[in-house]
Formats: structure tokens, sequence, C-alpha cells
């Protein structure tokens, strides 16, 4: 069935398996460290939340969600002046992460609010009565009651970030997506993007169950 599958296209697998790892891995942190912040902030201008504010709260939802509801691949597109001016350029794995970047702040934003609303109120209502800031109150209330949600929004995001990835190929985006367009599908050769597609399931199950591990092992502290 892989007859097809060289020295050298085994090599060229293997740099673009390690391309995915990277485009999924450094767009996950980037994401998670704007996402975070973000859940936490739309969370706490929420009505009912510490810092409740209907106007600013509606403005940086309607942002977030406009950057969520558009097509990756149109993203992709519209985005590439932004990234070369960030990577200098507009094709390779750094400029892939660009886009994944943002596309995956907003994602990860809405999934950490949502873990956010599932915290009991009246710990926060105690804390509060106990005169508890709101930089404790996010510290010590609501991360580590969200923790495990938190964890498993990420991982959630981690394998939508894999499909993205895949898609980034298109464009020259480099990875496992790059190498099944142009060896599977430009060059007539299906070995090689069933292997893609493989090798893209077996990733995205290794994460999925690192994930759920993790949520696990953070529910029964």
């Amino acid at each position: 069935m892989f007859e097809n599958f060289t020295p050298a296209l085994l090599d060229l697998f293997t740099t673009s398996l390690w391309e995915t790892v990277l485009m999924v891995g450094i767009s996950g942190l980037a994401g998670t460290a704007v996402g975070l912040p973000l859940g936490v902030l739309l969370r706490l201008t929420d009505q009912g939340g510490v810092l409740a504010h209907a106007g600013f709260n509606r403005v940086v939802g309607g942002l977030v969600n406009a950057v969520r509801s558009t097509p990756f691949i149109i993203l992709l597109v519209a985005i590439i002046p932004f990234t070369r001016l960030v990577t200098g350029s507009s094709i390779g794995t750094a400029a892939a992460i660009v886009p994944l970047t943002i596309a995956a702040a907003p994602f990860i934003a809405r999934l950490v609010e949502a873990s956010l609303r599932e915290v009991d109120p009246g710990l926060v209502e105690a804390a509060q009565a106990m005169g508890a800031t709101t930089g404790q109150i996010v510290w010590k209330v609501l991360l580590p009651e969200a923790l495990p949600g938190i964890v498993g929004g990420v991982t959630i995001a981690l394998v939508a970030l894999t499909g993205y990835s895949a898609m980034a190929g298109a464009i020259g985006g480099g990875g496992l997506g790059d190498l099944g367009i142009r060896y599977g599908y430009q060059r007539f050769l299906p070995d090689v993007m069933l292997a893609v597609v493989l090798v893209l399931i077996a990733f995205v199950q290794v994460v999925q169950t690192a994930g759920d591990w993790l949520v696990r092992r953070l529910s029964h502290r």
C-alpha cells in the first residue's frame, strides 16, 4: 500500500509531522496566553460578574464572536499583510502560526468563560464577604475551581488547531496538510494522503487522551 514511501519521502514526512507539532503547540500556547485572560475578562464583566459592565462586555464579546465566526481559510488569507509584518513571510510554518493563534485565542476565550460560569456563585460571594480583591477572587477562587474545565477546553482547542494546521497547508503553511496536498493530491499519490490522515488521527488521539488524563487528575485533587 505504501510503496511510494521512499527514504526521502519518509524524511519529508517526519519533517512535516514536526512542523505540525510546532504549529499546534506554539499557537496553542500563544492562543491560551491571550484567550485565558480574555475569557476571565468576559466573565468578570458579564451580568452578575464581579466587574459587571454590560457595554464593555458586549463590545469585547462582539469582537470575539466576529473572529470566531470567520472561516479559518478566509482568516488565513485576510491577515496575510499582518502575517508578513510579523514573520516577514506569508508561507511556511512560522507564518501559519500567526493566523492559528488569532483563530485560537477567541475560541479559547469562550471556552474559558463557559468554564468560569460553572463555578458556584456562592464561593465568589463568600470571598467577597471576606474582603477579597478582584485579583484574589480570580486567582484563588475562579481559576482553581474552573481549572479542569479550562484544561478540557484547551484540549478541544488543540484538536481544532490540528485541523486548522492541515488547512494552512492549502496556501503553503507547511506541516502534514501541505504534504498531503502537494504529494497526495497534486501528484496523485493516494497512499501519501492516507498516511497523512492516519497520522493526524493518531496525533489528535494522543492530544485528546493526554488532555482527558489531565482533566481527571485535576478533578480528583
